[in-house]
């Protein structure tokens, strides 16, 4: 089914950020996957598609440090140079749409993401977000009330961001109390993994549980690969990681940065499970800000969990090799 004239309007993936050197026993990621080039295509040939969703308008609302609307390029720079691994057959399978051209308008534009999430679940793609502030997240769950499915929220962070919506409208703090609060009834379950209770208040603690959402402490996790909560959250499950759940040390170029948090070791770790786990049905990567990284570092980590997830979803779907 030609599905371009469903979409908004995209931009395509810039042909520099392929690797120029290309030796046919060397192959990588960027020479396997196929970018859209906006003519119509059958979007049926592929499993996997990336969608850039470079905002951080809605960071900037919530008075926090822009830069995460250049992230998904960065992560893409660096993606595209690894190594295919186990996952060759599945990257050849795999579709990146580009980035969606935005309007500054940040209700508008998360629309424009919905609908392309939509599209791309009724297609039987697995979406593969990169955003962008965490507004990207209430887009993305937006695609899943388009297209009429229930769905879980498994989002990876320090803070819940519920927060109450602000003067000038939503925010990168408010994607899960819309979430919570959208009349579609179509969320199951929101459970946050890795919050930080110096970056939580109370009342927001009380908002969440009264609403029924469950919380695993960052203090209180066992600090080895203990994936119970992923077990336990209802099929089918919308991941969301936002990299300020991961230490400083590990992950210095996001909007809130924090000392303590999730080794990258365990971020990529996750990553995988996230790939392999049967009721994952989309994944996203939030607030990574490349103006704000050191040598490229938080973006590396970005490209790696993507290039894990891929790698998890092989074994998943029996596509090694």
């Amino acid at each position: 089914m030609a599905m371009s004239k469903r979409l908004p309007e995209l931009r395509p993936v810039d042909p520099e950020l392929v690797p120029r050197v290309y030796e046919p026993a060397d192959r990588r990621v960027g020479h396997l996957l196929q970018r859209w080039d906006g003519r119509p295509s059958s979007w049926r040939l592929y499993a996997v598609a990336l969608i850039g969703f470079p905002s951080d308008e809605g960071v900037r609302r919530n008075q926090g440090r822009s830069g995460a609307a250049e992230a998904p390029r960065e992560i893409r720079r660096w993606l595209y140079r690894m190594s295919p691994g186990a996952g060759l057959a599945l990257w050849e399978r795999t579709l990146d749409l580009g980035d969606l051209m935005l309007s500054g308008d940040l209700e508008a534009d998360r629309q424009r993401l919905a609908d392309v999430v939509a599209a791309l679940l009724a297609e039987g793609l697995l979406p593969v977000v990169l955003g962008g502030g965490h507004e990207t997240a209430f887009g993305h769950f937006l695609g899943y009330v388009q297209a009429a499915r229930a769905v879980s929220i498994l989002n990876v962070d320090q803070h819940l961001d519920v927060r109450p919506l602000r003067p000038e409208g939503p925010h990168s703090g408010s994607p899960f109390r819309e979430a919570l609060e959208h009349p579609s009834g179509l969320l199951r379950q929101y459970r946050v993994v890795g919050a930080q209770r110096q970056a939580v208040a109370p009342h927001h603690e009380a908002y969440l549980r009264q609403h029924g959402g469950l919380i695993h402490w960052f203090e209180e996790m066992d600090p080895g690969e203990d994936w119970a909560f992923l077990e336990e959250t209802p099929s089918p499950i919308l991941v969301s990681f936002d990299l300020d759940a991961v230490q400083q040390a590990d992950a210095p170029g996001v909007s809130a940065p924090s000392p303590v948090g999730f080794s990258a070791r365990w971020a990529i770790a996750f990553a995988r499970r996230c790939g392999a786990h049967p009721a994952v049905s989309s994944f996203e990567l939030v607030e990574c800000a490349p103006p704000l990284d050191r040598d490229g570092q938080t973006a590396r980590l970005a490209a790696l969990m993507v290039w894990s997830f891929v790698q998890g979803l092989a074994e998943r779907r029996g596509e090694k090799g």
